[in-house]
């Protein structure tokens, strides 16, 4: 019968400071988010949060992504997110440039290298790139100016400065608190818990605001059952493996030959995680964004445009969730092809002597893993995007007056990063009391 190893974590000494160390710097990472940045109108950020629609939830997503740093606009407002999509510019430039990804196959560890290095170099200048667009995008959301002074010209260029400045700094050093944590405390796991302790930080705020609405509070019910059963879904599927038997050559020990030993590759049914997510959010965004240049133009025909466009992707009919149920689909193939085209399955096994049954080593085994991995994909696809558009399909049945986004206690993006987290930060922990001596488990 399994024990649980919950009663080891503090009496081993290496896993009690690797944890105390991670909760000192989350602690620091969540009072740093409190620093406001200088020169911004926090009532008017406020506003923000609070919309539904495209524009919502994409304020809603930079607000997870943040630790919720944007509802108070501090100098964190970016969080980790400039970090998150330089890795991913990288990721996808690496199947395009024959260079790069030459470096990536040949040596795997410098690789790796390389690209973390250029990963924090292109944080830079993407962090000073979102600050502005951020700052521009809360801007034309609300019609007013979310600062005092913005702008490059005349008297304004120092406050503008010192206002990017502030919250790229606020960025690296998020990056930097990250860097920490995977470093000296949960190994690998810093900016996720990053982003898993500001959604978990919300959690209460949310649950009180839903409490306290005497007419509504029958509603948290509902919201905790489906938050139940949507996690049980999203760990059975972010646990499904398809494992494609592999013959591995036998060894010469001396004068006698070992056994061909049989194994498995095992090929994930999910392995885009929350990316597409984001990729679709950011997307579907970027017209209503446009379109709210043109609300007052002079041409009628213009007008009734960036109407249709706001109204199309307002978020609460019918036609958003569907196109983005769609668009969550296509991402999801499309990154999860770009990733295992990385990992170079066919020549890999073809290195270490190894074989599918049936299937001819190098381009026709990666093209066979490639199929497979594709076929699996469907169902891992469709459930994220089940799971993405599945609060703004419930906001369609709400009541009169309330939104999916003042609700739900956690986002559909959050969930998938909340769980995701914690089973990764359960195996690691299990890891390392396994290399001090313990064969129990933290879940029986």
């Amino acid at each position: 019968m399994k024990r649980s190893a919950w009663r080891y974590l503090w009496k081993s000494q290496d896993i009690r400071r690797k944890l105390l160390i991670t909760f000192a710097l989350l602690v620091i990472y969540r009072l740093a988010s409190n620093v406001p940045v200088p020169g911004i109108d926090e009532n008017l950020v406020a506003q923000l949060t609070t919309r539904s629609g495209a524009a919502g939830g994409l304020i809603n997503l930079l607000d997870m992504l943040s630790g919720g740093a944007v509802s108070n606009f501090s100098i964190l407002a970016m969080g980790v997110y400039p970090y998150i999509t330089a890795q991913i510019i990288l990721q996808l430039l690496v199947p395009i440039i024959p260079a790069l990804e030459r470096k990536m196959q040949d040596d795997p560890r410098e690789g790796r290298a390389w690209m973390e290095r250029w990963t924090i170099i292109l944080t830079v200048p993407m962090a000073a790139l979102s600050a502005i667009g951020q700052i521009n995008i809360f801007n034309a959301m609300l019609g007013q100016s979310v600062t005092q002074y913005f702008g490059f010209t005349g008297g304004a260029l120092i406050p503008t400065l010192a206002t990017v400045l502030s919250m790229m700094a606020g960025t690296m050093f998020g990056v930097w608190l990250g860097e920490l944590i995977s470093e000296y405390g949960v190994r690998g796991q810093g900016l996720s818990l990053i982003i898993f302790a500001g959604i978990v930080a919300k959690i209460p705020a949310n649950l009180f605001s839903l409490l306290s609405d005497s007419t509504y509070w029958w509603l948290v019910f509902i919201v905790v059952a489906l938050l139940v059963v949507t996690i049980f879904a999203v760990v059975y599927v972010q646990q499904g493996r398809r494992y494609v038997p592999v013959m591995f050559p036998g060894r010469r020990v001396g004068s006698r030959m070992s056994m061909p030993v049989k194994s498995s590759v095992p090929l994930m049914v999910n392995m885009a995680g929350m990316i597409p997510i984001i990729f679709a959010q950011s997307i579907l965004t970027f017209p209503t964004i446009l379109a709210s240049f043109f609300n007052n133009a002079k041409a009628e025909w213009l007008r009734n445009f960036a109407a249709w466009i706001n109204t199309t992707l307002s978020g609460e009919g019918v036609i958003y969730p569907i196109i983005f149920f769609l668009m969550v689909v296509l991402f999801t193939f499309f990154y999860t092809d770009v990733l295992f085209t990385q990992q170079n399955y066919g020549e890999n096994l073809k290195k270490q002597g190894a074989q599918i049954p049936g299937v001819a080593r190098g381009v026709a085994t990666q093209r066979y893993l490639s199929k497979v991995q594709r076929r699996i994909t469907l169902p891992g696809a469709l459930f994220l995007g089940v799971v993405a558009a599945l609060p703004y399909v419930l906001g369609l049945f709400l009541p009169e007056g309330l939104s999916s986004t003042s609700i739900f206690l956690v986002s559909s993006s959050g969930l998938l990063i909340v769980t995701g987290v914690v089973r990764d930060t359960f195996q690691i922990i299990e890891t390392d009391l396994k290399m001090h001596g313990y064969d129990d488990h933290l879940i029986s």
